[in-house]
């Protein structure tokens, strides 16, 4: 008797759209395994979706790159039992990684907060300080001024003082330009990193929207961003500096080195 087996999960929908639009014979193509499934049984859901729709898969980068995962027996149509004993095992070392890149990433938060940096958005003006904020604005006192007294942005003081301010365009002459996109190679083990580590939304999109360059057995990633998102993104993956008696890898710590040279040449 047959034991019925749970569903797979949905796919998501990006991937649901690429079954949509594919046709038997067509080939998927993604950078990297884990940019595709979430964990162990999710490959093997995976692999049974592609192979219902018969669409094979190339992987680029990863252990997964030199295997065949489409290998069937020819007579029952299951995954061959070797090839699903590697996929389990690279996938559970794949996790294993995943897992200690996220605790280095957070103690290197931590680590950072114990010397008094503070990540995040700077602070808002505090309800309290409104109307001294308010009142200064209208006795002359700067947007710029006003901002560096309280220690917020000046976007903080523009909120504070919305329903003051002209209703002409004209720029403050102290008002800094808006900051224009710069485009920087990062190093792929520097972008495998990030990619496993939580960021902000405009972080996470620069990430997803740069393009891979191939360099011998490596890559780049093209990122074009503002300054101030390479200089977030450099601080996210401080950890692969090292630190609190966790080695760092020699190859991940020269990478690291090398977009730090190139965020560092920017303008400030």
């Amino acid at each position: 008797m047959d034991v019925p087996q749970p569903p797979p999960p949905p796919p998501a929908p990006k991937f649901r759209e690429l079954l949509t639009y594919a046709r038997p014979g067509d080939t998927v193509h993604i950078s990297e395994m884990f940019r595709l499934v979430r964990g162990n049984q999710h490959i093997l859901d995976v692999l049974g979706v592609l192979h219902r729709d018969c669409l094979a898969l190339r992987i680029h980068d990863g252990a997964f790159s030199a295997m065949n995962l489409t290998a069937r027996h020819p007579r029952t149509g299951e995954l061959l039992s070797t090839v699903k004993f590697m996929v389990q095992t690279l996938a559970a070392a794949g996790e294993l990684q995943r897992d200690l890149q996220r605790e280095l990433t957070y103690d290197g938060l931590r680590a950072a907060e114990a010397k008094g940096s503070k990540g995040g958005r700077r602070p808002a003006v505090a309800a309290s300080k409104t109307d001294d904020v308010r009142t200064a604005y209208l006795e002359g006192r700067s947007i710029a001024a006003l901002a560096r007294d309280h220690g917020v942005t000046r976007g903080a003081i523009r909120t504070a003082v919305a329903d003051l301010l002209p209703d002409h365009t004209a720029i403050e002459e102290d008002a800094a330009a808006p900051e224009l996109p710069v485009t920087l190679d990062m190093p792929g083990k520097v972008a495998d990193f990030l990619r496993t580590t939580e960021l902000e939304p405009a972080e996470r999109a620069a990430l997803d929207q740069g393009a891979t360059v191939r360099r011998g057995q490596g890559y780049t990633l093209r990122v074009s961003a503002v300054p101030a998102v390479h200089r977030q993104l450099l601080a996210r993956c401080q950890p692969l500096d090292g630190g609190q008696s966790v080695p760092a890898v020699p190859a991940q710590r020269k990478a690291r080195r090398e977009y730090e040279n190139r965020v560092s040449a920017l303008t400030p």
